[in-house]
């Protein structure tokens, strides 16, 4: 149980600074939902929507698995740090300057492409993928030199720039240009459109947080050992296929919908927003997941040679999908309450939040599966299994978006994680088996399914928002009487309750 209290400390030092600023930037759906109701808001956050979807792509691009690279290599004792670091950051500088002025070369028809209404939103997009990426290998370089403090601060410190300007850009600057046309601010920032506002206070929080990283990077020699850099690029392309993929799954949806659901522009931007606000509402899941993902892949890694990993991977799932089931449960049982996180103009696709927390909960196995092509070396069925998905994607959103609009996507990333979850685990089992407790594991997923379902039909069936919260809690509490009873014999094996 040493290890899994191993795993455990990494989530809560590395994983959890990451979802404490992922969780501040959540605080920018409320205030963004609630300030911009009208067509122009609705319009503003149509136009997010496309583009962060689209950033999200351009990461994975720009970085080509080049910080899964650098923590790989960084284990290799007979490899300079000095040397990787310079390496791995001088190939993502030069890489990132030529793909940015190549991309906003091309940025009318890349707006059109994505469906967006400026192609100047096209260069801010640019700008804050740019200005990531290169902070990507000083972020590794903190994680893997331990400094949890330091990450976090330095995480937190640029979301919080970020929500600081959205609001002042939001909610203050028309007001003092209007009161003040002829100064020099309001000359600078009164003919930004609101879109142009967001993007520039993501872009200010990205720069915030590269200035503050000075000291991880600001005596690095650009220089390339191009022998390294051939051996990092061989290990890091397939994860860049693999990531390719998964963006695919995660974000292609926001972008078809805005293409497919409607031929009114206004429309289509408007259901896009709506989604996308209402995806935020799996927040409790995607930031766990996220949370995982940074302290597992350096600790799956690190024990994939030991006699007993299969083993310990399994315990490892066993209470990674007990967690997922609270985390559904805590969302989805009590969403008459969780609505008000988004404004009422927003709330009309609250019906998509449980679909897309139960595709989150197919998402989060996967990735704890995924663990058998990464330390067996077999990416190749990563990346089918990947391309499998993403086909799922693109087919069925765009058979079912023009009828069926947001609930198409929801159901299709539902169908996408859940065979992708189930691929991994027939081919995984063939090649490097884990002893899972398949049994133990699927009945807390039934049980979790028939809670919500039970719990739903009974709200439907009250008027008071008090009485639904109690529904609510009593399937909640059922749930944890069935762990108690369930894991009794090993609850002090938990590692935050081994004495």
């Amino acid at each position: 149980m040493s290890q899994l209290k191993k795993l455990a400390s990494q989530t809560a030092l590395y994983g959890l600074s990451n979802v404490g600023a992922k969780l501040i930037n959540y605080l920018l759906n409320p205030l963004l939902s609630y300030a911009l109701v009208d067509a122009a808001g609705k319009a503003a956050n149509g136009n997010m929507a496309l583009l962060y979807a689209s950033i999200t792509f351009l990461n994975i691009v720009f970085t080509y698995g080049m910080e899964t690279a650098y923590f790989r290599f960084s284990a290799h004792k007979e490899i300079s740090k000095q040397t990787l670091f310079q390496t791995s950051f001088t190939s993502l500088f030069l890489s990132t300057l030529v793909l940015s002025v190549c991309l906003i070369f091309f940025n009318a028809p890349l707006a059109q492409l994505i469906g967006v209404d400026k192609a100047v939103f096209i260069n801010y997009a640019i700008a804050i993928v740019a200005v990531d990426t290169i902070a990507a290998i000083p972020f590794a370089k903190l994680r893997q030199q331990e400094q949890p403090l330091k990450y976090a601060f330095i995480k937190i410190g640029g979301i919080l720039t970020t929500l600081v300007l959205t609001a002042w850009f939001v909610l203050y600057s028309p007001g003092f240009c209007k009161a003040h046309p002829t100064s020099s601010y309001a000359q600078w920032i009164g003919p930004l459109s609101t879109t142009e506002l967001l993007l520039l206070a993501n872009l200010l929080g990205s720069l915030f947080t590269f200035l503050f990283l000075w000291k991880e990077w600001s005596s690095v020699r650009f220089k390339i050992d191009w022998t390294l850099w051939k051996q990092i690029l061989s290990y890091s392309l397939p994860f860049l296929i693999i990531g390719l993929g998964g963006m695919v799954n995660e974000v292609i949806d926001r972008i078809m919908l805005g293409k497919l659901v409607s031929s009114d522009l206004l429309i289509s931007k408007t259901t896009t927003a709506i989604y996308n606000f209402n995806y935020k509402l799996a927040i409790f899941i995607t930031l766990f997941i996220q949370a995982f993902k940074m302290a597992a892949e350096p600790f799956f890694f690190n024990q994939s040679k030991e006699k007993e990993a299969p083993l310990l991977y399994a315990k490892v799932m066993h209470w990674f999908v007990i967690t997922l089931c609270i985390a559904f449960l805590f969302t989805a049982l009590f969403l008459e309450v969780w609505k008000f996180y988004i404004g009422p103009t927003y709330r009309s696709g609250i019906g998509v939040v449980p679909i897309l927390l139960a595709a989150n909960v197919c998402l989060g196995i996967y990735y704890n599966l995924a663990v058998w092509y990464k330390v067996s070396d077999n990416l190749k069925y990563g990346v089918i299994i990947t391309l499998v998905g993403a086909t799922i994607t693109l087919v069925l959103n765009y058979i079912f978006i023009p009828t069926y609009g947001m609930f198409a996507c929801a159901w299709t990333t539902f169908i996408c994680y859940a065979v992708m979850m189930v691929l991994s685990f027939i081919i995984g089992q063939k090649h490097y088996p884990i002893p899972y407790a398949v049994k133990k594991i699927s009945s807390y997923l039934l049980l979790t399914a028939v809670l919500f379902f039970v719990q739903v039909f009974v709200a439907h069936q009250l008027d008071s928002l008090f009485l639904k919260i109690i529904s609510g809690l009593v399937a909640f509490a059922l749930f944890f009487v069935y762990l108690i009873k369930q894991e009794q014999l090993h609850w002090r094996q938990l590692p935050f309750l081994k004495r």
